[in-house]
C-alpha cells in the first residue's frame, strides 16, 4: 500500500488486489524521514480509474468474446495490465499524528508520497498509544480485524449515551450486555423494559443461573410497585400532575393547598385525598379538574390503598449493596400509568439523590421516545446527571429523541441505518463526520455497531458485538415458527 493522494483530511491510498482491508479498519502512515506516524480509517473503497483502462477492459471483453484461441503473452502483460485493473483505492480520514510516541487529534502534517510506507494498525496498539483512562473492563465484542475489542466503564460513567440503529440490529442485545456487566462491576441499573426482555437475564443459556440472579429485582407498577403518599412527596405529585396530566395551574395551587392540609392533620392517603377534593371549598372546573386527575392516579393503580405495602428505592438498593438490576416492567400496563410510573421515578430517583440517600445509578431507557415527552428531555439530560443518574437511550427513532440530548450526548453506539436524514442527525451530536458514518453505517450487518465517542476516545470503531452467555429475550415472535 502507498500513499496516493490527499484532499483536505481526506487521504488516498493505493491498495494491490491481494491487500485486503475493510471498512472501518485503521491504518499507519510512516515516513521513514520523519519522526510523525499518521493514523487515518478507511471508510470506502473504489477501483483505481487511469487514463485509457476503461477503454482496455471493453477491448479486452470484446476480444474474449469474438476470438477463440490459444492466449500467447511471452512479456506476461496481461497479468500486469490485471493487477492496474483490480487495484483499488482506499479512501481514508485523517485521525490523528503520533509524535514522540504520543497521539494528538490534528492534521498538520503530510507525509511523503515516495518514502512512506502503509500498514495496518490494530485496535489495541492505537489505543495503547492513545492511552485510554480506567481499568474496570468491559468485552464489547470483536473488531473488524477479529481481535477482541474492550471498553472501560469509566468512559460511560457519568456519561449521556445512545444505543441506535434499525428494528431487529441488535440495540437491545448491546444494551443487556451492557447493563448486566455493569452491575458485575457492583453499579445499580434501573432500566425501563418496555417489552418485557430484561427478566430473563437471571438465567444462562444453558439453563444455569447467571452471575447476576441473585441481584435483579423485577418492579411491575401496580403490582409489586405501589407507593404510599407520604413517601411520594409533594415535588414528585406535583411533577406528575403538571407534566404528565397537565393538570392547569389554578388547580394545581388548590391541590397544594389540599395535600399541605392533610399532610398536616396527617392523613395523607389516597382515600382522605378523595374525600377532601370533593369537600373542598372551589370553583366548579377546578374541582372537575381535581377530581379527573385523581380519578386517573387511582386507575393506574401505582398509589397504596388501606393496608397495602409500599416500596421504597432506597430499601430495594439497600438489599444489594455489590450492584444490582432493578427491572421495571412497562410491558402490560396502559399507557397513561406507564408515563405517571415513569415520571414518578425519575423525580422520586432524583429527590433520594439530591439527600445523598441512594448512590449514583445507571438508567437504560428502552424506546423511551413512547412514554417520555419532548418537554422532559432537556431536564433528564442536564439536571439528572449532575444529581447521579446517567442514561442510555435506546431507540429505532433517533429523531424523537430531540437535539438537546444529541448536543449533550457523550457515546454514541449506531447500529445499522440506511436513511440519510437520520445519519445526518446523528453525525452532528459526534466528532465523526457525517461521509464516514454514512458510508459505513448503511453496510453495518446485523449485531454490528460502530462506537462513537468518549468510550473510543474519538475515534470511530467498528465493532461486532459479542454473544451474551445469558438467555436474552427480544426476538421476534414469527407465526410461521410454529410448523417447525
Amino acid at each position: 500500500m502507498r500513499v496516493f493522494g490527499k484532499t483536505g483530511n481526506e487521504i488516498l491510498v493505493l491498495a494491490l488486489p491481494g491487500e485486503v482491508v475493510s471498512q472501518g479498519e485503521y491504518l499507519l502512515i510512516e515516513d521513514g524521514s520523519s519522526r510523525s506516524k499518521m493514523v487515518v480509517q478507511v471508510f470506502n473503497e473504489t477501483y483505481l480509474d487511469v487514463p485509457g483502462l476503461a477503454e482496455e477492459i471493453v477491448r479486452d471483453q470484446v476480444m474474449q468474446a469474438s476470438i477463440r484461441g490459444a492466449e500467447h503473452d511471452p512479456y506476461e502483460i496481461k497479468s500486469v495490465s490485471s493487477l492496474i485493473r483490480d487495484s483499488r483505492l482506499l479512501h481514508c480520514k485523517a485521525r490523528g499524528i503520533i509524535k514522540n510516541g504520543k497521539f494528538r487529534t490534528s492534521h498538520d502534517w503530510l507525509p511523503s508520497r515516495v518514502n512512506s510506507k502503509v500498514s495496518k494498525i490494530s485496535l489495541k496498539e492505537l489505543f495503547d498509544t492513545v492511552g485510554r483512562q480506567g481499568r474496570r473492563a468491559i468485552e464489547l465484542g470483536k473488531g473488524k480485524s477479529g481481535e477482541d475489542f474492550e471498553i472501560l466503564a469509566e468512559t460511560i460513567d457519568g456519561r449521556l449515551n445512545i444505543i441506535t440503529g434499525k428494528k431487529e440490529s441488535g440495540k437491545s442485545h448491546l444494551a443487556k450486555m451492557l447493563s448486566s456487566s455493569l452491575v458485575e462491576l457492583g453499579c445499580f441499573v434501573f432500566v425501563f423494559d418496555i417489552n418485557d426482555e430484561y427478566a430473563s437475564l437471571d438465567t444462562k443459556k444453558n439453563g444455569e443461573q447467571s452471575s447476576i440472579s441473585s441481584r435483579m429485582v423485577r418492579l411491575v407498577p401496580g403490582e409489586s410497585m405501589k407507593f404510599d403518599l407520604e413517601y411520594v412527596g409533594l415535588r414528585s405529585m406535583t411533577s406528575i400532575l403538571q407534566h404528565t396530566l397537565d393538570l392547569p395551574g389554578a388547580s394545581l395551587r388548590e391541590f397544594i393547598r389540599i395535600w399541605e392540609h392533610l399532610s398536616k392533620e396527617d392523613q395523607l392517603t389516597m382515600e382522605e385525598l378523595g374525600q377532601a377534593i370533593s369537600m373542598w371549598r372551589a370553583n366548579d372546573f377546578v374541582k372537575d379538574a381535581l377530581f379527573a386527575r385523581y380519578h386517573t392516579l387511582l386507575s393506574s393503580k401505582l398509589f397504596t390503598r388501606g393496608g397495602e405495602r409500599s416500596i421504597r428505592f432506597e430499601d430495594v438498593i439497600a438489599k444489594s449493596p455489590k450492584g444490582a438490576l432493578i427491572v421495571i416492567s412497562l410491558a402490560h400496563i396502559p399507557p397513561h400509568a406507564r408515563r405517571i410510573a415513569v415520571e414518578l421515578m425519575l423525580s422520586k430517583l432524583v429527590d433520594l439523590l439530591e439527600h445523598r440517600k441512594i448512590p449514583p445509578i445507571f438508567l437504560f431507557a428502552e424506546e423511551a421516545h413512547l412514554y417520555l415527552r419532548e418537554t422532559h428531555w432537556d431536564d433528564i439530560v442536564t439536571r439528572m446527571r449532575h444529581f447521579g443518574i446517567f442514561t442510555t437511550f435506546i431507540t429505532n427513532q433517533p429523531d424523537a429523541l430531540g437535539s438537546g440530548v444529541y448536543r449533550q450526548a457523550d457515546n454514541v453506539f449506531l447500529f445499522n441505518f440506511t436513511n440519510d436524514a437520520d445519519l445526518e442527525l446523528i453525525s452532528k451530536a459526534t466528532t465523526a463526520d457525517a461521509e464516514t458514518i454514512k458510508a459505513i453505517v448503511r453496510m453495518l450487518p446485523p449485531r454490528s455497531c460502530m462506537a462513537l465517542g468518549k468510550v473510543v476516545s474519538d475515534l470511530p470503531v467498528v465493532v461486532e458485538v459479542r454473544e451474551s452467555e445469558l438467555f436474552t429475550k427480544g426476538e421476534t415472535r414469527l407465526f410461521f415458527a410454529r410448523e417447525n
